[in-house]
């Protein structure tokens, strides 16, 4: 089995989902080290492009889409948390999902432009798209957990 295929990916994206929701269920408890936790663990989708042969550049655009995507729905979630509990932040990150999948998707864009001007291949395939998107987005929240727990400290 290619280590690109569809197969081989969705194989790579159940085992990395397993081994986050086991350190997050670790971690959930201590707000300090979530943050540094997730991002920490923003880091394990770059094992598989590597092992595949693919350079982490050539998922820029797809890092740089879930690191806007889900910050900026994580802060939506913070502040509708803030105002009206879970539903607020289920409502506030629902909501925000939309609004972030633009702004991300604008940001995106203009890096997969970039890559592309400098001869960067930035193909999009399976595993490509989905380690790229994975661990974007794992920064992303943790930067603003981070961040949020220190400030309210």
């Amino acid at each position: 089995m290619k280590f690109d295929s569809f197969r081989a990916s969705l194989l790579n994206v159940i085992i990395l989902s397993i081994v986050i929701i086991s350190v997050i269920s670790f971690t959930i408890q201590h707000k300090v080290l979530i943050g540094p936790a997730l991002i920490a663990l923003g880091f394990l989708p770059w094992i598989p492009l590597c092992v595949s042969g693919r350079k982490i550049n050539t998922v820029a655009a797809d890092i740089v889409f879930g690191t806007i995507d889900t910050g900026i729905l994580g802060m939506a979630a913070l502040i509708g948390a803030s105002f009206a509990g879970v539903l607020g932040a289920i409502v506030g990150g629902a909501a925000g999902d939309a609004i972030t999948d633009a702004f991300a998707g604008l940001f995106e864009g203009k890096v997969a432009e970039v890559l592309k001007r400098r001869g960067i291949e930035q193909a999009r395939t399976p595993l490509g798209s989905s380690m790229g998107k994975m661990s974007g987005c794992l920064f992303g929240i943790g930067i603003v957990l981070t961040i949020a727990w220190s400030l309210i400290k």
